[in-house]
């Protein structure tokens, strides 16, 4: 792809930004570990294997995504960091679901280690200095510094988040 091919702003980084509120991004990873301190395993053991539409992810691979894609935008983040050089590939989400193993996983090991990734994951973007967090990330089809890929851990969990809120917990109520 030509470097005049690669989109500046791309779309899903305004949504980041206005899912973590204009919130720096110690603040927005901090809320989101607060977020999933929160969450109510009884209610989502209750919700179990159940989804609201036929062919949509459980709670279980919802929560492994999670955990998936936090970890690919961490080592994005590490590469663009150490100045490696790798222009990151993309990665195909309904592959790596239907593959995970999550439906065979409880909701308590999914949401430990949830918080043991998000914890690594702040502890990592705190050792970057301002130089670093405002890197220029290229990757496959856009750019974007990298603090917001901080920021876009964050405003991908309220996202997934909003979808339990809003479709997976009304099955229990």
């Amino acid at each position: 792809m030509k470097n005049q091919e690669v989109k500046k702003n791309p779309e899903f980084l305004e949504y980041v930004y206005k899912l973590t509120e204009g919130t720096d991004l110690t603040e927005a990873l901090a809320l989101s570990a607060k977020d999933i301190d929160n969450l109510d395993i009884d209610q989502f053991n209750r919700i179990g294997l159940k989804t609201y539409e036929e062919g949509k992810w459980t709670l279980h691979r919802i929560l492994q995504h999670l955990i998936d894609w936090e970890r690919i935008w961490c080592f994005r983040a590490i590469i663009f960091a150490r100045g490696e050089g790798t222009i990151p590939e993309a990665h195909d989400q309904e592959i790596m679901g239907k593959n995970s193993n999550a439906d065979e996983l409880s909701i308590e090991q999914l949401i430990e280690e949830l918080k043991i990734v998000r914890q690594s994951s702040i502890m990592m973007f705190q050792s970057f200095n301002k130089e670093i967090l405002e890197t220029n990330c290229e990757f496959f089809e856009y750019q974007m510094p990298l603090y917001a890929i901080g920021l876009t851990i964050a405003a991908h969990q309220i996202h997934h988040f909003n979808v339990i809120k809003e479709r997976y917990i009304p099955l229990v109520q």
